[in-house]
């Protein structure tokens, strides 16, 4: 079915929201977006369905919403005696965030699927504890994580409580895509759904319950007692789902000095204060930053509206503050992991760190320190799950710590996707740590580079958004794979790692066979231990480019990364060097 008779399908249904309806007839002004809007449905990625908000199948609406949930209704069906055991419903502060967990909810009791709705926004999280807890066969949690106000987006859950692993999200989306009209589908009257047990509220009995576990992730709580009520904190939740859990957790440990930047803990999909809620970017802590001047703040943490991303700014010595990397913060929770454990007699003989294969190698140095195996998996935390479910059967690994660059860290496996509330725990306890040392984080960090080398990387993000998007990262992922780089910056390419194909090839051709399961990524291994990696996006319509480098110095490492950084510009746009230089 073409964009245009797709539209038309959808301007002749009689019962179409009417404001989706007047998106629908400011549309047939501009064709672009007409296109864009209608040209092709929305993807499962590596953490579920994202899109910006709005009319067409390729948007965020009730009934993009609708057909996604009927098809996970249908896998569940085919799951012999499973849907009886119900699905757990959560949601972020984001615009139609509750209205698209309440009609999920409708679409499952239509099912005879019960459904278990947060009665008000709750973290990512405590979602994927609720779905272990409950005992339910999936989750659903509505969201769109760290993306700008205009998108909201749909992520599965299976009943290990990770989001859902690739067979089953292949298996969802083949259903998904077998509805060839999503305004047709049915929905339970929710009044009755209520009425008769197939929608459940919950929300304060499962807060205690995972709080109770929150405790775990402190390892010395001697530590805490003498200092963290000293220890001055800032935090901000960035007008999402994670004040009221994040308060109670920092509170219950002992860190009683928590300053909560006021505004931006109000709920507001609009996320009036910043400009995108992303605690990766340095301008989501500018009201952070304010506040931490104003109480001398040791250390500054931000989540993001669905709370399972944690950015960190820490306290340099001249009093301004300098916000911390994903990899660096990995880096800091990975050695105090290992080293508390180790002063404590705590740390099992088969331990194990698991970690993106985009993510740092430092925390590989670190753990072969304590002789600790720390293992790559693919990028998307399901991986991580999937992995702690695999040891938790075999018993051939003791989960200790995973992480993703991206800002996502679990420490405690009681939950099976990133944990911004355990991260926050676990940053004061750290900075705890330092602080009766005298010692600031970041101190802490210069300590970790000037004992395992200094450690630099850098992730750019293109964004190739609308109809012709898709085609330019498709050319653009055959481009390096075809035209595979000899070198960057002069360095050679030592190994090409191709998951695609699933080859690694040497520098005289030889290639092996034997990585982790298909994923379109490339990664450049060069000669000095560098490395270059470029993928899709899962979830956005960009190209990502991951570099790495470690040096002697601070200074070195930076340079090196400015050098790959020009180096893979230079390749995407097919220009040289010398031309850029006369410009």
């Amino acid at each position: 079915m073409s964009f245009k008779q797709m539209y038309k399908m959808w301007m002749d249904e009689t019962t179409l929201e009417d404001s989706l309806r007047e998106e629908l007839e400011l549309l047939m002004k501009d064709e672009a977006a007409l296109k864009d809007a209608f040209y092709a449905p929305l993807e499962f990625g590596t953490a579920g369905m994202r899109g910006l908000i709005g009319v067409g199948v390729n948007r965020m609406n009730i009934y993009t919403v609708r057909q996604a949930t009927e098809g996970l209704a249908c896998l569940l069906e085919s799951k012999e005696g499973q849907k009886k055991r119900g699905v757990v419903i959560a949601y972020d502060s984001r615009r139609f965030s509750s209205k698209f967990a309440m009609e999920s909810a409708k679409i499952l009791a239509n099912h005879e699927i019960p459904s278990f709705v947060f009665e008000g926004l709750r973290p990512t999280p405590e979602l994927s504890f609720a779905v272990r807890e409950l005992g339910a066969i999936a989750g659903i949690m509505v969201t769109a994580s760290h993306n700008p106000a205009v998108y909201n987006g749909y992520k599965v859950y299976g009943e290990d409580g990770g989001q859902m692993p690739p067979k089953d999200a292949s298996a969802l989306t083949r259903y998904v895509r077998s509805i060839e009209n999503p305004l047709t589908i049915k929905v339970a009257d929710e009044k009755k759904a209520k009425t008769s047990g197939l929608i459940k509220m919950v929300g304060e009995e499962l807060d205690k319950k995972y709080l109770e576990l929150v405790k775990g992730v402190t390892i010395n709580q001697e530590l805490v007692d003498q200092v963290g009520k000293d220890l001055k904190l800032v935090f901000t939740p960035l007008h999402g789902a994670g004040e009221m859990l994040g308060r109670k957790a920092l509170e219950q440990a002992g860190f009683t000095s928590v300053s909560i930047v006021k505004k931006q803990a109000i709920p507001d999909g609009k996320f009036p204060t910043i400009v995108s809620p992303n605690p990766e970017e340095h301008s989501a802590f500018e009201l952070a930053i304010k506040l931490g001047n104003q109480v001398g703040a040791d250390v500054l943490m931000a989540t993001d509206p669905d709370a399972d991303r944690l950015g960190v700014a820490v306290r340099l010595s001249d009093g301004s503050y300098q916000v911390l990397t994903g990899n660096q913060i990995g880096a800091i929770f990975a050695k105090y992991i290992l080293e508390a454990n180790k002063q404590r007699g705590t740390l099992p003989k088969n331990a194990v760190i698991l970690k993106s294969i985009v993510s740092t190698d430092l925390v590989k140095k670190i753990a072969d320190s304590y002789k600790v195996e720390a293992l790559d998996v693919l990028t998307g935390f399901k991986f991580i799950a999937e992995k702690i479910k695999e040891f938790e059967r075999t018993n051939s690994f003791t989960y200790l710590f995973g992480f993703e660059e991206s800002y996502g860290y679990l420490i405690k496996p009681f939950v099976r996707d990133k944990d911004a509330i355990q991260a926050l725990l676990l940053t004061a306890e750290v900075a705890a740590f330092y602080k009766k040392q005298g010692k600031t984080l970041y101190d802490g960090l210069q300590d970790i580079f000037k004992e395992y080398g200094y450690y630099e990387e850098k992730t750019i993000s293109i964004t190739m958004s609308g109809v012709d998007g898709a085609e330019k990262i498709e050319a653009l992922m055959e481009k390096f794979r075809n035209e595979v780089p000899s070198n960057f910056v002069g360095i050679d390419v030592s190994l090409t790692e191709d998951y695609k194909t699933q080859t690694i090839i040497s520098r005289g051709g030889k290639t092996i066979r034997g990585l982790l399961p298909p994923s379109n990524v490339l990664k450049y291994l060069l000669t000095d231990g560098s490395w270059i990696a470029v993928r899709p996006s899962g979830t956005e319509p960009k190209m990502k480019f991951y570099m790495a480098t470690s040096a002697s110095s601070q200074t070195e490492a930076s340079m090196m990364i400015k050098e790959f950084e020009k180096e893979i510009r230079y390749f995407i746009s097919g220009e040289t060097k010398e031309a850029d230089e006369v410009d």
